[in-house]
C-alpha cells in the first residue's frame, strides 16, 4: 500500500505560492462586484416572496469553481510525482550455531528463576536480533545433539529455544562433545564468517571428544567460538535428585566453572571468553557479541517516480469546463 503523505513530492515547489492567487482574484472581484450592485425601493417584499430558486442559490459558487480549477493547474505545473523507491538489500550473513548445556545444574537458583530459564530468554532475544544470519541449535548434558540445523527461519528457533529443558539428555556435561557436534553443523558452511556461542556452567566430565580436540577441529574449519561460563560462584540451591515430573530436590552447593578451559577453547579459536555471575551480566554478553559480529549489509537504492500532474490537470480543465458550460447554460443571466 503506498504512502501517499511520506512519498509525494513536487519538481518545481517554488511554483505553489502561486495557489494564494486565485482566491484573491476571486476576493476581488467579489467585493468589486458587490460595490456596483443596484438597489430597488420597494414599498414590499410581498410581490417577489418565494422567486427564488435553485438557480440563485447555486451561481454565487460559480466563481468556486473557477478557483478550485485554477488551483488544481498551479498544482499540476508544481510537477506532483510519488516517489516509489525501491531498496535491494544484499547481505552476507553470518553462520551462528547456540550450543547450550542442558545439565541439572543449570537448574540452580542464583539467576531468577533459574540459569537455564535465564540463558533461555536471552538467546532467544539475540536471536531475534540477527535478521539476515542462519542459526542453528545445538544441546548438551552427558551427550549431545543438534536440536535445529542451520535455519533462517527465526521462529522455528525461537521456539526450539523456548522449549528446552533439562533432562531431556542424558546427564552430566560433555563440553568437548557438545563443541564437536557443533563444528560438524558448521564445517561444511561456504560463508565467511562461522561462530559458535558455547554456554556451560560446569566441568567436562561426559563425552567421547576432549574439548581441546574439538577446539583444534574449530581452528581447522575457520570457526570462532565465544565461550560463556555462567554461575554467581556463590553457594546456590542447586538440583540434586530428580522426583519425576520435571521435579528436582534441591540443595545447596557451590558450584564450578572451568574458566582455564573455556578461555583455552575461545583462545585456540580467535573467539572470547565471557563470565556471567547475574542475569545482567549474561544480557551484556550477548549484546557484546552481537555487536561485534555485525552482518555485511549491501544496499542499492532504485529510484522510480510516478507523475501525478496529469491527474490535477484533468481535474482542472474539467472544473474550468464545468464551470463554464453552467455559467452559460443553466446559470446563464441577463446583462
Amino acid at each position: 500500500m503506498i504512502d501517499w503523505w511520506n512519498q509525494f513530492e513536487f519538481v518545481f515547489p517554488w511554483l505553489l505560492p502561486l495557489l494564494v492567487v486565485p482566491p484573491l482574484i476571486w476576493y476581488w472581484r467579489f467585493r468589486k462586484t458587490r460595490d456596483q450592485e443596484v438597489s430597488l425601493r420597494l414599498p414590499s417584499t410581498k410581490s417577489i416572496a418565494g422567486l427564488s430558486s435553485w438557480r440563485s442559490t447555486v451561481r454565487p459558487f460559480l466563481p468556486i469553481l473557477r478557483v478550485a480549477a485554477l488551483s488544481a493547474l498551479i498544482i499540476a505545473l508544481a510537477r506532483p510525482r510519488l516517489d516509489l523507491s525501491e531498496e535491494s538489500v544484499t547481505a552476507e550473513g553470518i553462520d551462528i550455531v547456540l550450543t547450550m548445556d542442558l545439565s541439572t545444574s543449570m537448574g540452580a537458583t542464583d539467576f531468577i528463576p533459574n540459569r537455564l530459564e535465564v540463558a533461555k530468554q536471552v538467546a532467544r532475544e539475540f536471536v531475534s536480533r540477527r535478521e539476515f544470519d542462519r542459526i542453528g541449535l545445538v544441546v548438551y548434558a552427558g551427550e549431545a545433539y543438534t536440536k535445529s540445523p542451520l535455519t533462517v527461519d527465526k521462529d522455528i528457533i525461537d521456539r526450539f529455544i523456548a522449549e528446552l529443558e533439562m533432562g531431556e539428555i542424558t546427564d552430566g556435561t560433555a563440553i568437548g562433545t557438545g563443541l564437536a557436534t557443533a563444528v560438524n553443523r558448521l564445517k561444511d558452511s561456504d560463508v565467511a564468517s562461522k561462530i559458535i556461542i558455547l554456554l556451560t556452567d560446569g566441568e567436562n566430565n561426559q563425552g567421547y571428544h576432549s574439548p581441546e580436540l574439538a577446539a583444534e577441529l574449530a581452528k581447522e574449519f575457520g570457526i570462532r567460538v565465544y565461550t560463556i561460563g555462567v554461575g554467581s560462584g556463590q553457594e546456590t540451591l542447586m538440583p540434586s535428585s530428580p522426583l519425576g515430573g520435571g521435579r528436582y530436590t534441591f540443595k545447596p552447593t557451590r558450584g564450578t566453572v572451568d574458566d582455564k578451559l573455556l578461555a583455552y577453547i575461545a583462545e585456540t579459536t580467535n573467539g572470547r571468553y565471557f563470565r556471567a555471575r547475574d542475569e545482567e551480566e549474561l544480557a551484556s554478553i550477548y549484546d557484546y557479541i552481537d555487536e561485534l559480529e555485525k552482518t555485511e549489509i549491501e544496499t542499492t537504492v532504485f529510484k522510480r517516480y510516478e507523475e501525478q500532474f496529469g491527474r490535477f490537470l484533468l481535474i482542472g480543465l474539467g472544473l474550468l469546463l464545468l464551470e463554464t458550460v453552467l455559467r452559460y447554460t443553466v446559470l446563464r443571466t441577463v446583462p
